[in-house]
């Protein structure tokens, strides 16, 4: 289990060497002055883009060479989405967790497989599903030998273009699950279909909806950041700018504080490249 509050950060999609460590750096940072637990997050490849010619990012071989700088640089441990069964035993060599996008928490050929590596799995919340239907999800990856498993909510479609969060679903899908639910303040601001067919965002609101999820009792935080989140490839209407992760997470540790919250050890901590257990998927 993620036995302490845990941030997942990091840009959107893999981009070159300079900014991946510039963010990585930057994290090590806040991670020790804020006595706060990070694990690196990046996609290799964001399969599930609306339009043929948008950037999906490096692939699987150079992402996972990129990974592995990030790590080198930082010692930070580190998480990537895995889209199909395929990629979870390489990606396991690399990274620490894997997670399952919101799309596809429900396929069970890739639950398994990802399962199966021995990583911890993040399974994200379906923007179409209930808080209580996460628990069959997590059942397939606990039977399939996952290491830690946690959840992820990330807002519920209102009609068409629209996201709502529902500070209900911490507590609801942890008791479904027996498994951490952590909060993505990033894609529950998207705009689905609003950016001409792509997903717009509304950025301005993840301070207020990240504090809302910390204060409702959400284990942990998914914020996707960037130096310069409109030059971004991938999701550039939905990610923090990195010089506003720090303000908001000393809002978000004063919350916890002032709720009594405390952090003890966490089990999630980076790995050699190349010692993944890559069990049957």
């Amino acid at each position: 289990m993620f036995d302490r509050f845990t941030l997942l950060a990091g840009p959107c999609q893999l981009e070159d060497d300079a900014l991946n460590v510039e963010v990585g750096q930057e994290l090590v940072r806040l991670s020790r002055s804020l006595d706060l637990h990070i694990v690196f997050k990046a996609s290799f490849d964001k399969a599930n883009r609306s339009k043929l010619d948008s950037e999906r990012g490096p692939g699987l071989t150079r992402g996972l060479e990129l990974l592995g700088r990030v790590k080198a640089e930082t010692g930070l441990p580190l998480v990537t989405d895995v889209h199909e069964a395929g990629q979870a035993a390489p990606a396991a060599e690399v990274v620490d967790m894997l997670q399952i996008p919101a799309f596809l928490g429900r396929q069970t050929d890739l639950v398994v497989a990802a399962a199966g590596t021995g990583c911890a799995i993040n399974i994200k919340k379906g923007q179409w599903m209930a808080p209580e239907e996460m628990g069959a999800a997590v059942e397939k990856a606990r039977r399939s030998g996952a290491g830690p498993i946690a959840t992820t909510e990330r807002g519920t479609f209102f009609g068409y273009g629209n996201l709502v969060v529902d500070m209900r679903s911490f507590a609801r899908m942890r008791a479904a699950t027996g498994a951490p639910a952590i909060f993505d303040g990033g894609h529950s601001v998207q705009r689905p279909g609003q950016a001409d067919a792509s997903s717009g965002g509304d950025p301005g609101h993840i301070p207020s909806l990240v504090k809302a999820a910390v204060a409702a009792g959400c284990d942990g935080l998914f914020i996707e950041t960037h130096p310069a989140p409109a030059d971004a490839p991938s999701d550039s209407t939905n990610m923090l700018p990195l010089g506003n992760l720090e303000p908001l997470l000393r809002e978000v540790l004063a919350i916890r504080e002032a709720l009594g919250y405390r952090n003890p050890a966490s089990p999630i901590e980076a790995r050699p490249a190349g010692v993944g257990s890559t069990g049957d998927a």
